[in-house]
């Protein structure tokens, strides 16, 4: 699966922070049953290559599988032997971008400015972080899609919740990451089965062309 068919089928990043191994298969499940069809492990949560391993085992043919809060290129390699194919970095570290690229993978840095995205895209990411979104709005993803180039694909992560997703795909983002509102340690299973499929319907609704009236 390309990066641009699985936002497509569902423009939401699943960000698996503090998520053990224990529970990979399990929180993997939900969300694929949820058609959510991106999983991140940030590179923080506890022996986060084993949980790739096993997402990447189990899900791999259904969703996209890798890691997140990835700061070292070394780091990089690791992802692709435990069957990770996504590089997500809170940052722009170029070598980490060109690392990633050299290893075949999906390149997704962190940016906040046009100078850190274009800087990216040089180094050649295949999709753009906008992050701390907190500290965003959609008005600013409508400026920034301005003067991109055009099919740049961008992801907001940070202040993204059911109510307020729409409002950052109609400003121009291709798709969000949802952290802890999505899965954070200690929550049900039945927890995040529910609130994967709250926001798969929302970002459904979001994709919904508008309803034209009626002629009359």
């Amino acid at each position: 699966m390309t990066l641009d068919d699985a936002l497509a089928a569902l423009p939401i990043v699943a960000v698996l922070r503090g998520m053990p191994p224990g529970e990979a298969e399990g929180v993997g499940g939900a969300l694929a049953d949820a058609g959510i069809p991106i999983m991140e492990v940030p590179l923080n949560s506890p022996d986060p290559f084993a949980s790739i391993r096993i997402q990447a085992d189990r899900f791999g043919g259904r969703a996209i599988v890798g890691a997140g809060t990835v700061l070292h290129a070394e780091d990089v390699a690791r992802v692709a032997d435990a069957g990770g194919t996504l590089v997500v970095s809170p940052n722009l570290d170029e070598e980490v971008v060109r690392a990633t690229k050299r290893c075949g993978l999906i390149s997704v840095p962190g940016v906040f400015t046009p100078s850190e995205a274009f800087r990216a895209l040089d180094a050649g990411a295949d999709a753009l972080k906008l992050f701390p979104g907190d500290a965003m709005s959609p008005k600013v993803v409508r400026a920034l899609r301005a003067v991109l180039p055009s099919g740049t694909k961008l992801v907001v992560t940070g202040g993204v919740d059911a109510d307020n997703l729409a409002d950052w795909m109609a400003g121009g983002a291709d798709g969000v990451g949802i952290g802890s509102a999505l899965y954070k340690p200690g929550k049900s299973l039945d927890a995040v089965a529910a609130d994967a499929r709250r926001f798969a319907e929302a970002a459904r609704s979001a994709m919904a062309p508008p309803l034209r009236a009626a002629a009359g």
